[in-house]
Protein backbone atom coordinates (compact mmCIF):
# COMPACT_ATOMS: atom_id res chain seq x y z
CA UNK A 1 0.00 0.00 0.00
CA UNK A 2 2.38 2.59 0.92
CA UNK A 3 4.97 1.92 -2.28
CA UNK A 4 1.82 2.13 -4.55
CA UNK A 5 1.09 5.93 -2.36
CA UNK A 6 5.17 6.54 -2.63
CA UNK A 7 5.09 5.96 -6.02
CA UNK A 8 2.33 7.95 -7.14
CA UNK A 9 3.47 10.99 -5.43
CA UNK A 10 7.16 10.04 -6.82
CA UNK A 11 5.39 10.27 -10.60
CA UNK A 12 4.07 13.98 -9.26
CA UNK A 13 7.25 15.19 -8.61
CA UNK A 14 5.89 16.71 -5.09
CA UNK A 15 6.91 15.48 -2.24
CA UNK A 16 9.60 13.90 -0.01
CA UNK A 17 9.86 10.73 1.91
CA UNK A 18 9.88 12.36 5.28
CA UNK A 19 6.29 14.41 3.87
CA UNK A 20 4.95 10.83 2.21
CA UNK A 21 5.30 9.21 5.43
CA UNK A 22 3.52 11.90 7.50
CA UNK A 23 0.85 11.88 5.19
CA UNK A 24 0.42 7.87 5.94
CA UNK A 25 0.57 8.07 9.56
CA UNK A 26 -2.35 10.36 9.49
CA UNK A 27 -4.18 8.57 7.33
CA UNK A 28 -6.55 5.75 7.93
CA UNK A 29 -6.14 2.10 5.53
CA UNK A 30 -9.65 0.88 4.40
CA UNK A 31 -10.64 -2.22 2.43
CA UNK A 32 -13.80 -2.21 0.60
CA UNK A 33 -15.23 -5.40 -0.71
CA UNK A 34 -17.50 -5.27 -4.41
CA UNK A 35 -20.62 -2.85 -3.94
CA UNK A 36 -19.64 -1.78 -0.59
CA UNK A 37 -20.43 1.81 0.46
CA UNK A 38 -17.87 4.59 1.76
CA UNK A 39 -20.20 7.09 1.69
CA UNK A 40 -23.95 7.09 1.83
CA UNK A 41 -26.54 9.97 0.38
CA UNK A 42 -27.48 11.57 3.69
CA UNK A 43 -24.20 11.55 5.43
CA UNK A 44 -21.72 14.18 6.23
CA UNK A 45 -18.77 13.97 4.08
CA UNK A 46 -15.60 13.21 6.60
CA UNK A 47 -12.49 12.26 4.56
CA UNK A 48 -10.04 12.80 1.18
CA UNK A 49 -9.98 9.86 -0.38
CA UNK A 50 -7.37 8.43 -2.08
CA UNK A 51 -8.17 4.89 -4.32
CA UNK A 52 -4.45 2.59 -3.84
CA UNK A 53 -6.05 -0.06 -5.08
CA UNK A 54 -9.31 -0.77 -6.76
CA UNK A 55 -11.74 1.01 -8.16
CA UNK A 56 -14.63 3.40 -6.80
CA UNK A 57 -17.80 5.26 -8.03
CA UNK A 58 -19.50 8.08 -7.12
CA UNK A 59 -23.14 7.82 -7.80
CA UNK A 60 -27.09 9.89 -7.05
CA UNK A 61 -29.84 7.24 -6.22
CA UNK A 62 -33.08 8.69 -7.82
CA UNK A 63 -36.44 8.30 -5.82
CA UNK A 64 -37.46 5.56 -8.20
CA UNK A 65 -34.48 3.37 -7.96
CA UNK A 66 -32.75 4.78 -10.93
CA UNK A 67 -28.74 6.00 -10.37
CA UNK A 68 -26.50 8.00 -12.08
CA UNK A 69 -23.06 7.69 -12.33
CA UNK A 70 -21.24 10.99 -11.76
CA UNK A 71 -17.49 9.82 -12.11
CA UNK A 72 -15.66 6.70 -11.54
CA UNK A 73 -11.88 7.14 -9.52
CA UNK A 74 -9.26 4.41 -10.36
CA UNK A 75 -6.10 3.35 -8.75
CA UNK A 76 -4.16 6.46 -8.02
CA UNK A 77 -7.12 8.94 -8.05
CA UNK A 78 -8.56 11.56 -5.52
CA UNK A 79 -12.42 11.42 -4.44
CA UNK A 80 -14.87 12.79 -2.37
CA UNK A 81 -18.33 14.66 -2.69
CA UNK A 82 -16.94 17.91 -2.97
CA UNK A 83 -19.99 19.74 -1.62
CA UNK A 84 -20.77 17.87 1.28
CA UNK A 85 -16.82 17.97 2.90
CA UNK A 86 -16.40 21.71 1.72
CA UNK A 87 -20.24 22.49 3.56
CA UNK A 88 -19.84 19.72 5.84
CA UNK A 89 -23.88 18.92 4.99
CA UNK A 90 -25.13 15.70 3.61
CA UNK A 91 -23.90 14.20 0.45
CA UNK A 92 -26.41 14.37 -2.58
CA UNK A 93 -24.49 11.13 -3.87
CA UNK A 94 -23.06 7.82 -2.77
CA UNK A 95 -19.27 6.50 -3.12
CA UNK A 96 -19.11 2.98 -3.24
CA UNK A 97 -16.28 0.27 -4.42
CA UNK A 98 -17.18 -1.32 -7.99
CA UNK A 99 -14.41 -4.34 -7.00
CA UNK A 100 -12.58 -5.09 -4.08
CA UNK A 101 -10.53 -1.89 -3.53
CA UNK A 102 -8.24 -0.44 -1.09
CA UNK A 103 -8.22 3.36 0.05
CA UNK A 104 -6.49 5.77 2.09
CA UNK A 105 -8.69 8.60 4.50
CA UNK A 106 -7.87 12.07 5.70
CA UNK A 107 -9.87 13.63 7.97
CA UNK A 108 -10.95 17.15 7.03
CA UNK A 109 -8.98 18.90 9.90
CA UNK A 110 -5.96 16.46 9.43
CA UNK A 111 -5.92 17.51 5.60
CA UNK A 112 -6.45 20.49 6.29
CA UNK A 113 -2.99 20.75 8.58
CA UNK A 114 -1.37 18.70 6.35
CA UNK A 115 -2.13 21.21 3.70
CA UNK A 116 -0.87 24.23 5.72
CA UNK A 117 2.22 22.56 6.69
CA UNK A 118 3.20 21.11 2.98
CA UNK A 119 3.70 23.61 0.14
CA UNK A 120 3.52 21.05 -2.22
CA UNK A 121 0.80 18.92 -1.33
CA UNK A 122 -0.71 22.17 -1.43
CA UNK A 123 0.40 22.72 -4.69
CA UNK A 124 -0.61 19.26 -6.02
CA UNK A 125 -4.25 19.96 -4.55
CA UNK A 126 -4.76 22.79 -6.42
CA UNK A 127 -3.48 21.41 -9.81
CA UNK A 128 -6.23 18.15 -9.07
CA UNK A 129 -8.59 20.26 -8.03
CA UNK A 130 -7.99 22.24 -11.46
CA UNK A 131 -8.20 19.12 -13.44
CA UNK A 132 -11.60 17.98 -12.13
CA UNK A 133 -12.97 21.51 -12.54
CA UNK A 134 -11.81 20.67 -16.65
CA UNK A 135 -13.02 17.21 -16.30
CA UNK A 136 -16.53 18.15 -15.34
CA UNK A 137 -17.04 20.76 -17.71
CA UNK A 138 -15.71 18.89 -20.61
CA UNK A 139 -18.35 15.35 -19.23
CA UNK A 140 -21.31 18.58 -19.03
CA UNK A 141 -20.36 19.77 -22.56
CA UNK A 142 -20.47 16.11 -23.65
CA UNK A 143 -23.26 14.90 -21.73
CA UNK A 144 -25.52 18.40 -23.07
CA UNK A 145 -24.40 17.76 -27.09
CA UNK A 146 -22.74 14.48 -27.81
CA UNK A 147 -24.31 11.68 -29.61
CA UNK A 148 -24.79 8.66 -27.28
CA UNK A 149 -21.96 7.76 -30.03
CA UNK A 150 -19.67 10.15 -29.16
CA UNK A 151 -20.55 9.86 -25.04
CA UNK A 152 -19.28 6.30 -25.44
CA UNK A 153 -16.02 7.15 -27.47
CA UNK A 154 -15.22 9.65 -24.71
CA UNK A 155 -15.65 7.04 -21.82
CA UNK A 156 -13.26 5.16 -23.77
CA UNK A 157 -10.72 7.73 -24.23
CA UNK A 158 -11.46 8.76 -20.29
CA UNK A 159 -11.10 5.98 -19.31
CA UNK A 160 -9.22 3.46 -21.16
CA UNK A 161 -8.36 0.83 -18.98
CA UNK A 162 -12.31 0.52 -17.13
CA UNK A 163 -14.27 -1.18 -19.96
CA UNK A 164 -13.47 -4.83 -18.81
CA UNK A 165 -13.77 -3.85 -15.10
CA UNK A 166 -17.02 -1.69 -14.80
CA UNK A 167 -20.61 -3.42 -15.45
CA UNK A 168 -22.33 -2.10 -18.71
CA UNK A 169 -25.40 -0.48 -16.57
CA UNK A 170 -22.80 1.65 -14.75
CA UNK A 171 -21.18 2.58 -17.84
CA UNK A 172 -24.88 3.61 -19.16
CA UNK A 173 -25.72 5.22 -16.05
CA UNK A 174 -22.55 7.45 -16.57
CA UNK A 175 -23.33 8.07 -20.31
CA UNK A 176 -26.94 9.39 -19.05
CA UNK A 177 -28.19 5.92 -22.20
CA UNK A 178 -29.78 3.05 -21.64
CA UNK A 179 -28.65 -0.33 -21.08
CA UNK A 180 -30.08 -1.26 -24.50
CA UNK A 181 -28.38 1.67 -26.17
CA UNK A 182 -24.57 1.06 -24.98
CA UNK A 183 -25.23 -2.79 -26.08
CA UNK A 184 -25.90 -1.35 -29.78
CA UNK A 185 -23.41 1.18 -29.94
CA UNK A 186 -20.72 -1.93 -28.47
CA UNK A 187 -22.61 -4.24 -31.26
CA UNK A 188 -21.87 -1.93 -34.13
CA UNK A 189 -18.02 -1.11 -33.27
CA UNK A 190 -17.27 -4.58 -33.08
CA UNK A 191 -18.70 -5.49 -36.78
CA UNK A 192 -16.73 -2.00 -37.64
Amino acid sequence: MAAAFESYFREQGKLNEADIEQMISMAEIKMLHRNELLLQQGQVSRHKIFVVKGLLRMYGEMENGSEHTLRFSPENSWTLDVESYDLQAPAKSNIAAVEDSEVLLWKKADFEHLLATMPQLNALSKLVISQNIYNSRKRLAIALSATPEEKYDDFIQTYPGLLSRVPLRMIASYLGISLKTLTRIRHAQVHR
